[in-house]
């Protein structure tokens, strides 16, 4: 059930990519968007110990685990060979790192940062150590329905986050989707792309149990996702796929006649609504098919589920409650110090809040959803208290709660900013080792690819800046940070 597919087109035909974005500088401090992935300039080396054993293998390289020297925190980096790839593999490969920086949610795996060198470009990500989901189905051979909603509607929340982000994966297949413990990981954005609802993309990719029958005709759109989903959910409940062959000639000739069974042993003793969902999603017009967000809030999940009320943590809702920043430089550094240092299990004991409050399951948080929740605790709150904490969280202002803001407004602040951790994220900010992070140092720690005005960086230095050197040394760093418990 693994072997890649990438068909190869005539040259005339080229794929229609999105334009690209009109950089305007921005040039008020306030309406700085905090980018807390950059490239960083240093060699690996000096910042991971790099373990020798694979733990993955792909077209042009491999991954490893690696260990992060300053946090103390375990985590898995994709190493790219040169050598192997063209300068437009390469390319691609700068893509996928654009693309997953986009990404905040608790089933897609979360990138930390990117190097370069002469040799090897490093992308350095959570990592998940549960395994494969194609194990698992190898193991069991199928799950239980029950224990396949609980799977699946993770997997769709990750997808439906992508299609409201417009982005597609385009090669979502059990292999790309990793076990975290009990959470799942939506990984490999290789031949993921932004993409226009108005505009059919052309370029075949996809794996050929799963792909699409549109993406083999290349004329479709974002459709192609919810087919692959189908067929997951199919093997997930069955363990073989619905569409099959000797090779992958054969296994695509089955794709485009688009003819499956449920006449097997598997599917007699489940319900109508799973086989219903599959219908659904594997429905052979795109125009007909299903959306993702449609297949999340399917009958399927309410009646395998049973939805149980589920207990929200009265000290994490207080720790929202009372999140506040006092300017956007304390802001920007407590939002890179919760993405960098942040451990695992500081974000796993906050992730049953997180889901019990998003109640339809699309990984953000709404104002309505924050309302709902909150009124559990305190009946008196309004909406326009809801507002102003939406506000205050809201970092990317993008009208909802991702999951890092989540994170950075729900955890216990004072373990948070522990005197090791502030002098840990202050060291990764002051690359010269000079003692003070300078304008340049914050600028290339918190940009990104937004072009910002010199002096948003020097308004920001300044709101910290308590000797007016210019600089920021660590006692005024600290000080700035133990703000928001003291």
């Amino acid at each position: 059930m693994g072997i890649c597919y990438d068909k190869q087109k005539d040259s005339s035909v080229k794929e229609l990519e999105e334009a690209e974005p009109v950089n305007t500088a921005v040039k008020n401090a306030d309406n700085l968007v905090i980018n807390t992935v950059y490239k960083n300039s240093n060699k690996i080396t000096k910042e991971y110990k790099i373990w020798i054993d694979q733990i993955g293998k792909g077209a042009f390289g491999e991954v490893r685990k690696a260990l992060h020297l300053e946090s103390g925190e375990f985590r898995a980096v994709k190493i790219v060979y040169k050598h192997e790839c063209s300068a437009e593999e390469q390319k691609k490969i700068l893509k996928e790192v654009d693309i997953l920086k986009q990404l905040d949610h608790p089933n897609i795996i979360k990138i930390y940062e990117f190097f370069e060198d002469s040799k090897f470009m490093y992308i350095v990500m959570e990592l998940a150590q549960g395994g494969e989901l194609f194990d698992k189905i190898q193991n069991v051979h199928h799950f239980s329905e029950r224990k396949a909603a609980e799977i699946f509607q993770q997997i769709l929340s990750g997808v439906n986050y992508l299609h409201k982000h417009s982005i597609v994966h385009r090669d979502l297949k059990p292999e790309n989707i990793l076990f975290d413990g009990e959470i799942l990981k939506i990984v490999d954005f290789g031949t993921s792309r932004n993409f226009d609802s108005k505009k059919k993309m052309k370029n075949c990719h996809g794996t050929p149990y799963y792909i699409a029958p549109e993406v083999l005709n290349e004329c479709y759109n974002e459709k192609c996702d919810v087919w692959s989903c189908g067929v997951i959910l199919y093997i997930l409940l069955s363990g073989v796929p619905p569409f099959n062959g000797a090779n992958d000639d054969e296994i695509l000739d089955s794709v485009m006649k688009g003819k499956y069974t449920f006449d097997i042993p598997e599917f007699r003793s489940l319900s109508s609504y799973a086989k219903q969902l599959i219908r659904k999603m594997l429905t052979y017009n795109p125009k007909e098919r299903i959306t993702i967000e449609d297949a999340l809030g399917d009958e399927w999940f309410k009646v395998v589920l049973k939805k149980e009320e589920k207990i929200l943590n009265v000290n994490v809702l207080n720790n929202i409650r009372s999140f506040n920043t006092k300017n956007k430089m304390q802001q920007s550094i407590y939002f890179f110090l919760v993405n960098h240092m942040a451990s695992k299990e500081e974000r796993r004991e906050l992730i049953n809040t997180f889901k019990a409050l998003d109640t339809n399951g699309d990984g953000v948080l709404s104002k309505d959803e924050l309302l709902e929740g909150f009124k559990k605790i305190d009946t008196n709150l309004t909406e326009a208290d809801i507002e102003a904490l939406m506000d205050r969280i809201d970092n990317n202002k993008s009208k909802a709660i991702d999951y890092t803001e989540f994170v950075a407004a729900a955890i216990d602040r004072k373990n948070l900013l522990s005197e090791e951790k502030m002098q840990t994220c202050f060291n990764m900010f002051d690359k010269d080792k000079s003692g003070k992070i300078s304008v340049t140092e914050l600028k290339t720690m918190l940009q990104g690819n937004t072009v910002v005005d010199d002096r948003v960086w020097e308004d920001l230095i300044r709101q910290a800046d308590q000797n007016d050197d210019g600089e920021i040394e660590y006692e005024e760093f600290r000080d700035l940070l133990l703000k928001m418990v003291n």
